[in-house]
């Protein structure tokens, strides 16, 4: 209960400072995407949360109006990936609105990507352990490999945090995101048969 509380406190206070310095990024990015291709700024998409609970998740746009939403990208060379969307995934930006599903409740600022409805139904028993914690922004799995480990061991860096999560740990994942940020590394899963987050 209390690693609950304090997880809650971090995630509205560092919600807040991020709004309050992604939010003039976020106007030029909204005008650059407008530039880029025809189509909406924001992309709104169905993911799955804590206990199953389906929420809206926001991102920016970075593939061409009309592109699977279902199928997601398996490398930087993907053709429905636009110009700009190739750079807001390489730095991670197109990820930043989802600090409005952390103040809304939906999501956490660390925790596993949250995952496909489709994907859910295939998940084993074990593999329900993602969703018993609410999903991220960052997590153990972005800092230890990302999607450049293969679909079965980012589910099992995925459920050993849901199993261990604590505050301290969050501290320690936030720090460790800076420097994946800075270098971009495994942003698209090398294996292209495994699934993409």
């Amino acid at each position: 209960m209390v690693n609950a509380i304090l997880k809650r406190i971090m995630d509205i206070v560092l919600a807040w400072i991020a709004l309050g310095l992604f939010f003039p990024i976020w106007l030029i990015i909204a005008i650059l995407i407008k530039l880029d291709s025809p189509g909406p700024i924001f992309y709104v998409h169905t993911r799955v949360g804590r206990n199953a609970a389906e929420f809206d998740c926001f991102k920016f746009r970075t593939m061409k109006t009309g592109s699977d939403p279902n199928k997601l990208a398996e490398s930087k060379d993907d053709d429905r990936i636009t110009k700009l969307g190739k750079f807001l995934r390489r730095t991670s930006l197109d990820e930043t609105p989802q600090v409005l599903n952390v103040l809304l409740g939906q999501m956490s600022m660390v925790g596993p990507r949250p995952a496909l409805p489709v994907q859910v139904k295939n998940f084993s028993a074990d593999d329900l352990w993602k969703i018993k914690v609410k999903p991220g922004i960052t997590g153990w799995t972005q800092v230890n490999g990302r999607n450049s480990i293969p679909y079965e061991k980012r589910m099992e860096l995925d459920c050993w945090y849901a199993k261990n999560n604590n505050v301290l740990l969050d501290i320690w994942i936030i720090i460790r995101t800076f420097g994946v940020l800075i270098f971009g590394d495994g942003v698209y899963d090398k294996n292209s048969s495994s699934p993409v987050e």
